[in-house]
């Protein structure tokens, strides 16, 4: 895999995440929880937005972000508008913070431990791939069950 290909992947996805926002019929209906349901898809878009921006951003690109997890889950109410600027916004940090990545330093390690083992780079980048997916995937399903 090189650095072309994942960014690839990251666009692509987050494009999916800005498709399934605009998707709602309500945009109340992106903040709306029912009972069995802990996170709505706009918490979900924000933590998305803080994790890449986090894990890519920050530790790869180094821009300096400063992620507030907590309100992530906490934050409500944050226009539609304002989330798909956000997400174009870490696309754009993804591109800046990949492309200049040859395929040798994705074998790299990363900088920081986030497993209980030492990872490459590549391997971070793979698995925040799979994180994305898997939250895409709620949003998805959280949007056909409450934007009936």
């Amino acid at each position: 895999m090189n650095p072309n290909e994942l960014i690839t992947f990251f666009k692509r996805d987050l494009n999916k995440l800005i498709t399934e926002l605009e998707l709602y019929n309500d945009e109340e209906h992106i903040w709306r929880v029912e009972k069995g349901i802990s996170n709505s898809a706009g918490n979900l878009a924000l933590h998305l937005i803080g994790n890449l921006r986090t894990f890519i951003g920050k530790e790869i690109g180094e821009t300096g972000y400063i992620r507030n997890r907590e309100l992530e889950f906490t934050q409500k109410d944050v226009p539609r508008g304002e989330l798909i600027v956000s997400v174009q916004g870490t696309i754009k940090m993804i591109e800046d913070s990949l492309s200049p990545l040859t395929e040798r330093d994705l074998k790299e390690e990363y900088p920081i431990m986030k497993f209980p083992n030492v990872e490459t780079i590549e391997y971070l980048l793979v698995h925040l791939l799979s994180h994305l997916n898997y939250h895409l995937g709620q949003i998805n399903y959280h949007r056909r069950l409450i934007d009936k």
